[in-house]
This record gives structure tokens, C-alpha cells and sequence, in this order.
């Protein structure tokens, strides 16, 4: 076992001597700290200092740094300082060490809050334009692959497609007749017990079916899609990116966006449409069915109101905005996809960009075709 360490000083002919002996190793960290600070507390600062290093047994990197320490706390003495005897097979080690910065590092700039706050600011902006222009060019990409596969049919990749649509749609539709049920219930719910207080049981039909097929319908599909599609596709493209199959892909002369990304669009476009027909049939079945529990509406009188109600202009409405909500929430999910680094942070935090910006794109194109349809008398 190595012996502890010690730093001992003494007074000798041409100054002070400080002797170092033992282990100087991390090992030891806690009883050489104090060690070393006492010294440079005690030595003086007008006389030479002579550190002897002869019987140090061990040495490592915080040893080495601890005795330059030692040394570069008398820079500004009026004593010079020696080191003295250090193991040749150290003194490599000790080069190093030396070697680094001896400056402190300097103080950082003091700028006002608004400045700070501009440049903030300024750095949002650009990482704005900097996401835009990257969708873009993604759906600029999607739609020269389209041109593409439609002058040669047979490059189009119809398995891949089928496969997708499987998953993205035919597997979720449990899940999304579920969510629309539940929403459907509840609006008739709230409806029935506001609207009783002035009569007006007849008009919860009124908001049920319009509200369903014209906006929240299309719009809770689209946002479960997000969530549970779009993160899907960022997922498998970052992954596939952080393990360089998709510059394989290329090297062996086959386009990503045709391989990869259209197949997911196009099952995306095709899948949300009917994700959102099946999921208004059960927000409509689920209002139904508390206006006759709760309401007190026979099914015979709730259907009848539902058609003097609603319109096939309501259905519409609802099903013209879902492919370009999917090719929204597509575009999101691969451009994200393709962003992803060499590291899991980074597909964690391109997943979660994926679905937050697909949701905030989704509201406002919603936004934007309520604006639209309104001014068209839809």
C-alpha cells in the first residue's frame, strides 16, 4: 500500500525547502488540499522556495496539477521557485500539466437585458426561418417525387404503401373510434345540461352534428394522428439516419424520398380521411347514445333532428381538410425525421418537435379553412 502523503518545510541556506513525500494521487485528494493550502498559506513570499520531489512513490494527474498549483500561487513573489528532483518517469506528466493555460478565463461580457433579449429574439427568428424553409423544401421534395412516380408508375412502391396504411390507419382505428365516442358523448352531455336551463334540448343535436363533422371531427383525428403516427415516422427516419442506412441508401443509387417517404405520405393521405368519416360516425353514435341515456331523446327523434340539422356540405367541409392536414403532418414528421444528429437526445428532442409542430400546423390550417370556407358560404 502506498504511504500517505506529506509536505513538510524547513529553512535551509538559500531559502525555504518544502519536502514532498508518498502517494500524491486522487486517493489522497482530501488531506493534499490541505496540505498544499497551508503551504501556500505559510511559505513566505520574499524568500526562494525550493520544492524537493525525491520521495514521492506516486503520481498523478491531480498530484501533478496540486504541485503546479503550489507553484503558480507564487508568481508574484519576490522568491523564486524551484521544483527539485522529480522522478524522470513523472516528469512527462508534469509537462503536461504545466503546459496548460495559466490565465484565468476571462469575464464574461456584462450586456444590458435588452440586448440579451433582442438577441434572443433574433436567434428565434432565424431558427423560424431556418424550420420553414425546411418544410418547404420537404413538400417542394414530395411533390417532385410524385411527378416522378407519375411518369413512371412502376417505380412507385405499392407493398411499402399498403404497409403503412396498415399500420397508420387500420390499426388505429380502435383507438380513434374510442377517443371520438368519448368526445361526442361529452359535448352531447354538456350541451344537454346547459341548454335544458332555457329549453333547448333539441338544438344539443344541432351543435353535436355540426361541431362533429365540421370541425371536431377531422380535427381530434388529425391530432391522435400526429401523436401517434407523425412521432412514429420521425422515430424510425432518426433512427435510420443515426445508423447511416439512409446515406447507404443513397451510395447504392436509391432515392430516400422515394423509398422512404412517399409511401408514408400517400398511406397518410389516404388513411386520415377515413379516420376521420369512421371517427365522426362514432362521436355522432356516442352523442346518440347519451341523448337517449342521459337527454331523454328517443333514437328515432335524435336521428330525424340530425337531419334536419346538419347538411352534406357540414360533411364536406370536414372531409376536404383532412388530406391536407395529413400532408401537413406528414411533411412535419419526416423533415424531423431527417434533422436527427448522431445521438438519442437529439431523436428524443426531434420526436417531440414532431408532434408539437404538427398539432400548432394542424389548429392553424383548421383556422385558416374555417376563414376560407366562410368566405366561399360553406
Amino acid at each position: 500500500m502506498a504511504a500517505p502523503p506529506s509536505l513538510s518545510a524547513r529553512a535551509v541556506p538559500d531559502g525555504v525547502e518544502l519536502a514532498a513525500e508518498g502517494a500524491w494521487t486522487v486517493t489522497h485528494a482530501k488531506s493534499l488540499d490541505g496540505l498544499v493550502d497551508k503551504a501556500t498559506r505559510e511559505t513566505p513570499s520574499d524568500r526562494p522556495l525550493t520544492i524537493a520531489l525525491h520521495r514521492i512513490t506516486a503520481l498523478d494527474t491531480y498530484g501533478a496539477w496540486l504541485i503546479e498549483r503550489l507553484v503558480r500561487a507564487r508568481r508574484d513573489a519576490s522568491g523564486a521557485t524551484r521544483l527539485d528532483g522529480l522522478p524522470e518517469r513523472y516528469r512527462t506528466l508534469y509537462d503536461e500539466i504545466r503546459e496548460t493555460e495559466h490565465d484565468p478565463a476571462p469575464a464574461p461580457e456584462r450586456r444590458s437585458i435588452l440586448v440579451e433579449h433582442l438577441e434572443a429574439l433574433g436567434q428565434a427568428t432565424l431558427r423560424f426561418g431556418q424550420q420553414l424553409l425546411a418544410f418547404t423544401a420537404m413538400l417542394g421534395a414530395i411533390f417532385a417525387s410524385i411527378g416522378r412516380v407519375l411518369t413512371d408508375p412502376k417505380s412507385f412502391r405499392l407493398t411499402s404503401t399498403v404497409h403503412h396504411l396498415d399500420r397508420v390507419c387500420w390499426q388505429a382505428v380502435p383507438i380513434m373510434l374510442l377517443i371520438t365516442f368519448l368526445i361526442g358523448a361529452i359535448i352531447a352531455q354538456q350541451g344537454f345540461f346547459h341548454f335544458r336551463k332555457f329549453g333547448a334540448d333539441a338544438y344539443v343535436v344541432d351543435m353535436v352534428g355540426i361541431l362533429v363533422l365540421r370541425e371536431i371531427g377531422v380535427l381530434i383525428v388529425a391530432i391522435m394522428i400526429a401523436g401517434r403516427s407523425g412521432s412514429a415516422y420521425t422515430a424510425e427516419l432518426g433512427s435510420m439516419k443515426m445508423r447511416e442506412e439512409i446515406d447507404a441508401m443513397r451510395t447504392m443509387g436509391r432515392d430516400p424520398m422515394d423509398v422512404l417517404i412517399l409511401p408514408r405520405i400517400v398511406a397518410l393521405v389516404i388513411a386520415l380521411p377515413i379516420l376521420t368519416f369512421l371517427g365522426a360516425m362514432s362521436a355522432l353514435y356516442g352523442g346518440g347514445l347519451v341523448a337517449w341515456a342521459y337527454g331523454g331523446m328517443s333514437p328515432d327523434i335524435y336521428i330525424e333532428r340530425l337531419r334536419e340539422a346538419v347538411s352534406i356540405t357540414h360533411f364536406q367541409v370536414g372531409m376536404i381538410k383532412a388530406p391536407f392536414m395529413a400532408l401537413v403532418i406528414g411533411a412535419v414528421a419526416c423533415t424531423q425525421g431527417l434533422a436527427v444528429k448522431g445521438s438519442a437526445e437529439s431523436l428524443g428532442l426531434e420526436t417531440t418537435a414532431s408532434v408539437v409542430k404538427s398539432i400548432f400546423l394542424v389548429i392553424v390550417l383548421d383556422g385558416l379553412f374555417a376563414v376560407f370556407f366562410a368566405s366561399v358560404d360553406m
